[in-house]
């Protein structure tokens, strides 16, 4: 007989920001498990665009319709933090055997040093080349076109991103213009 706490999910991730391809994994996952935690943390191995505070909230009015999800940023170890909120299971969103591979490695060490399970779920194909780091490149070059975005990110995330990367692209643009050519 299953753990009680084995109806509990945690997808942790990063959400900078929060794609189509992750919100199908959550509405997804919401079918399957009695509560889903999305576990907005921090990666060291990448620069964040927003603040924990700004992607929870960002998550939060995308999710809150879902009565079984919700969401919460943390610190330090994922393993720590699915302890610490009782939780039974890991669940992380496969794109591609890059993905599989990746991921093998770190559920193992789960499983093994913090005896906690993950689950995989695979993306739908439409989502499959989804990343958070293309989007956000393909906003900072200029590629702000909200319907070829909206089958990446939502609109009210697209709105955002160009936010934060509409200067930053104009900044790149001026910073061109103005340093001499060599020749």
């Amino acid at each position: 007989m299953p753990d009680s706490n084995s109806t509990v999910a945690v997808f942790p991730g990063s959400f900078d920001p929060i794609t189509n391809g992750h919100l199908d994994i959550i509405r997804r996952a919401a079918k399957l498990f009695k509560r889903v935690i999305v576990a907005v943390g921090y990666n060291p191995e990448k620069t964040s665009l927003f603040t924990p505070d700004e992607r929870v909230r960002m998550i939060r009015a995308l999710v809150g319709q879902i009565g079984n999800v919700r969401v919460e940023s943390y610190d330090g170890l994922t393993m720590d933090f699915v302890r610490r909120v009782q939780a039974g299971v890991i669940l992380r969103g496969i794109r591609d055997s890059v993905d599989l591979r990746d991921e093998l490695e770190v559920a193992n060490t789960n499983r093994l040093v913090g005896d906690v399970e993950t689950v995989f779920l695979m993306t739908s194909d439409q989502h499959a080349l989804t990343s958070s780091t293309l989007i956000k490149q393909i906003v900072e070059l200029g590629g702000y076109d909200s319907k070829r975005l909206s089958r990446l990110v939502p609109d009210s995330v697209a709105r955002m991103l160009r936010r934060k990367l509409g200067p930053r692209r104009a900044a790149v643009r001026s910073e061109r213009r103005s340093s001499p050519r060599r020749r």
